[in-house]
């Protein structure tokens, strides 16, 4: 965590939009800082991914519809993903509740996928922690 005062918004802001139980569920990611977007990415997945903070209960293989807003970027970018990867509440080592979600293999992932690795530069090989695996 960072020193900040308490006017600085958030580095990542997430929304939860309801939606019927037959339906993927719907998160809006907004990632203000670069930190947060490196602390949540996952490079290691074949299509990348994002690790998505939340209390909420999914399975394994579920379906996940994300919209993306990275740093100093405008656009939300939609993602059909699934979760492949769960942090369950009070997991070891103090991690964040929540799941792994991965990209799919079509080309607006990809294009994606691009633009997290150029937002994140040279900082996507750090070795600091991160909220993923």
């Amino acid at each position: 965590m960072s020193d900040r005062d308490s006017t600085s918004p958030a580095p990542l802001t997430l929304l939860s939009v309801p939606q019927a139980i037959s339906r993927p569920a719907v998160i809006q990611l907004v990632f203000r800082e670069k930190g947060a977007l490196y602390a949540a990415y996952i490079p290691s997945l074949r299509e990348g991914g994002v690790f998505v903070p939340t209390s909420r209960d999914y399975r394994l293989g579920e379906d996940i519809y994300l919209l993306l807003t990275l740093p100093d970027d405008p656009q939300r970018y939609p993602v059909a993903g699934k979760v492949v990867w769960l942090t369950p509440a009070n997991a070891s080592g103090g991690r964040t509740q929540g799941v792994g979600v991965s990209f799919p293999a079509d080309e607006k992932a990809r294009v994606l996928r691009m633009r997290i690795e150029q937002a994140l530069g040279t900082s996507i090989s750090s070795s600091k922690p991160t909220q993923t695996i």
